[in-house]
């Protein structure tokens, strides 16, 4: 480091004058000089690195402000899709963007050799056709017919029928509040030889409340499949000339709740015996949770498991968020366990039997971030990545509907050079990218999930990505926005029970309402175990729900 710096010569000391003490003073000079002159050099040296650093950091600091600023006014004023031009649309993060439904065109590929080119002007939007109304809903017909006279053709003879015009429009009868009066005669010895007697009321899921199952029915469904707070349920029964107060609902789905809490334990067992388990979490306020203000975040763990044909979704709630939370929840269970890259997830992923993988989604929704924020119609490398995505996402659509041996075979003929390129790119890219950046920063998660995230590949029916979860929080998080939060902590547990017992029966293809008439009709029934697994949505055929309503009619 000395090379750097220039000093001044000094004089040879044999041809100085002088007595040796002469000469010793001016060696004293000497070197007095050249460490001033050092000094000097050393600050300026220091003082040029330090404004050069500073200048640095500044600039970092600044492109890091522009591209918050960039993303912040597109969440508030852009488009709530992830679309760019020639990339389809991409992954939304749940707990931003709950407004668009997540369908399979959210993969959709993109051609790598294009992410330089100008981009592709978007495809023209093509008027939909209009659906036909559902054949099955019932009909009343109304014929408007030519009056008589001019059914009468100028030459004079009767005009006959050669066809018709037909248009259906739909119809919708408000709702109907009635009251079921049930009556029990008791009869009685004149004699007073014996007591009277009478016949034993039938069994009710809330054997002491004036509310009938098919009442209990709508009002779990209009609040945790509609989103409808149960003060706004309460005026709409007042519109039709009902007066419950809302502390009545809310204590009936309290107690509807506890009925219902052995299907949740038979859905948790059924749950528990998957190989495959996806989970995340998402807040949830809770304004009477014991030692702790009202503002504060609780949360809403959400798992996702089964076969593909038997799906269950379970919430629990817990006012913590620690890693505690999944190991009690998970507790004594082994497989495969997809999960964003939240360190609460660590603890299990570390318990013997227990392999972890990393969502391919949110480490995408970083590139299209980074993609955001660069040059107007230009690409860059965030698109190159955002192409390796799509790649591995066509596959996937490929082969959704194929066999767990087939997908394999595709993922590791097709698949997994794409992820080894994948993997070269990253590795080059990221050291001439500032980490600062959102490319950087997308990056640097990327790399650090990449052992995890590419783990899919080692079998047939392992997940790509952790979306299967995100979608079944998003009635939760839509929901949400209408309740705002849970008074207290046992209606956050009731909330938590019905939740998940409604979104596994939407999940095995039944409608709520129909699904929750049928088994609270009949689990006051149900006194063993193989009785209410009789009840859970899986066991059940649309058919038996449709002639159940029908039954009710």
């Amino acid at each position: 480091m000395a090379s750097e710096f220039q000093l001044p010569d000094p004089a040879p000391v044999a041809d100085l004058p002088g007595s040796a003490e002469e000469l010793e003073a001016l060696r004293q000079a000497d070197r007095a000089q050249l460490a001033e002159a050092l000094e000097q050099q050393i600050e300026q040296r220091l003082a040029a690195e330090v404004e050069r650093r500073v200048a640095t950091e500044v600039a970092q600091q600044v492109k890091a402000i522009l591209e918050q600023q960039t993303l912040l006014r597109h969440r508030m004023f852009g488009r709530s899709s992830e679309a760019r031009a020639g990339q389809g649309r991409l992954f939304n993060e749940v707990e931003l963007e709950t407004a668009s439904d997540a369908n399979e065109d959210d993969a959709a590929p993109v051609d790598r050799t294009q992410t330089k080119s100008a981009p592709n002007k978007p495809p023209e939007r093509r008027r939909g056709k209009r659906r036909p109304l559902p054949p099955e809903l019932p009909r009343v017909e109304t014929v408007v017919d030519v009056a008589e006279p001019e059914r009468q053709c100028d030459c004079g003879t009767p005009m006959v029928k050669i066809g018709e015009e037909v248009s259906e429009q739909l119809d919708i009868v408000p709702m109907t509040v009635r009251v079921i009066r049930t009556v029990r005669p008791r009869y009685g010895c004149p004699k007073g030889a014996h007591a009277p007697v009478t016949a034993p009321a039938l069994p009710r899921v809330l054997p002491r409340s004036h509310f009938s199952a098919g009442f209990l029915a709508m009002l779990l469904t209009v609040k945790y499949v509609d989103g409808l707070p149960l003060n706004r349920f309460a005026k709409v029964l007042g519109r039709h000339g009902v007066d419950v107060p809302r502390q009545s609902l809310a204590r009936a789905v309290i107690a509807t709740r506890k009925a219902l809490q052995p299907l949740f334990n038979l859905a948790r067992d059924h749950l528990l015996d998957s190989a495959v388990i996806h989970m995340d979490e998402t807040p949830i306020q809770v304004l009477k949770e014991p030692n702790r203000p009202p503002g504060s975040d609780s949360f809403m763990w959400v798992q996702r498991g089964g076969p593909p044909d038997q799906p269950v979704i379970l919430f629990d709630y817990d006012p913590s968020r620690s890693g505690k939370v999944p190991g009690r929840l998970l507790e004594g269970w082994q497989g495969y366990l997809m999960t964003d890259d939240y360190a609460g997830y660590n603890a299990v992923a570390r318990r013997e039997g227990v392999e972890h993988l990393s969502c391919a989604a949110h480490a995408r929704r970083k590139f299209v971030e980074a993609a955001r924020v660069q040059a107007q119609g230009k690409a860059g490398r965030a698109d190159d990545a955002i192409a390796f995505f799509a790649d591995l996402y066509r596959i996937e659509r490929e082969f959704k509907d194929a066999s767990d041996a087939q997908r394999l075979q595709a993922r590791q003929q097709r698949s997994r050079p794409i992820l080894e390129q994948f993997k070269a790119w990253l590795d080059a890219t990221r050291p001439v990218v500032t980490p600062k950046s959102k490319l950087g920063e997308a990056l640097a998660y990327l790399a650090r999930v990449w052992p995890k995230l590419s783990r899919y590949i080692e079998r047939g029916d392992l997940p790509i990505d952790n979306n299967a979860c995100e979608n079944a929080i998003r009635p939760f998080v839509v929901g949400r926005k209408g309740w705002l939060f849970a008074d207290t902590p046992a209606g956050a547990h009731a909330s938590a029970v019905i939740y998940s017992l409604v979104e596994t029966a939407k999940a095995n293809g039944h409608e709520p309402y129909a699904w929750l008439r049928y088994a609270l009709e009949r689990l006051p029934l149900a006194d063993t175990v193989d009785a209410m697994d009789a009840l859970m949505p899986w066991n059940l055929h649309e058919q038996d729900l449709a002639m159940n309503l029908a039954a009710c009619e």
